[in-house]
């Protein structure tokens, strides 16, 4: 009898390290598991941030065509959920060669929004002239202003970053994720990541 009760009582470490071997592997199972059900994420980009980020590039001052001195100032960045898309409104003021009085005006062009992984950033594309207006251009002037205004939508919003995300943003629970998608709504921008496959 006290043999038998002596074998029990040497294999009850053997039996309790084994049970708590097989725990540990299956908590580690669990969590790891868990991980891959973790919840798509998103992260909201407030239009005040994006007007901050713009605003650096301006006043913006080129020559175009070798005839117009031009100078865009007081950037000011509106969304458009309903066409996914960035408005940049621009007071312009455009010097045409032998006039001394310069056209001034607005220039309203605006871009669609891309997430570019490898940048970890938010970059403007299909950059697109919507308006060009100044004051004392003529009709005679209407062909050039309509291609100095798409010259213009190229070079200010054609593969532009407009947000750049922190390196660890992609990183929840110590799990990596991707973004996936990018929204508009009226005051700041949603981008939503899932876990990476």
């Amino acid at each position: 009898m006290a043999s038998s009760l002596g074998g029990v009582s040497s294999n009850f470490p053997r039996q309790v390290r084994r049970l708590l071997v097989l725990t540990s592997l299956m908590l580690l199972t669990l969590l790891s598991g868990c991980a891959s059900l973790l919840p798509p994420q998103e992260i909201e980009i407030p239009l005040s941030r994006l007007q901050q980020s713009v605003q650096k590039n301006f006043p913006f001052n080129a020559r175009y065509f070798d005839l117009f001195e031009v100078n865009l100032s007081n950037p000011v960045l509106s969304l458009q959920p309903a066409s996914e898309r960035l408005v940049l409104a621009l007071d312009a003021r455009v010097q045409p060669p032998l006039i001394k009085t310069p056209w001034q005006g607005e220039l309203l062009v605006s871009g669609g929004l891309r997430i570019d992984p490898a940048r970890r950033a938010v970059i403007l594309t299909e950059p697109r002239l919507e308006n060009i207006k100044l004051d004392t251009a003529t009709g005679t002037h209407t062909s050039r202003l309509a291609r100095l205004g798409t010259q213009l939508a190229q070079d200010l919003i054609g593969e532009t970053v407009l947000y750049t995300f922190a390196p660890d943003a992609f990183i929840v629970a110590g799990k990596r994720f991707v973004p996936t998608g990018i929204t508009t709504r009226k005051n700041s921008l949603v981008v939503s990541f899932e876990p990476a496959k």
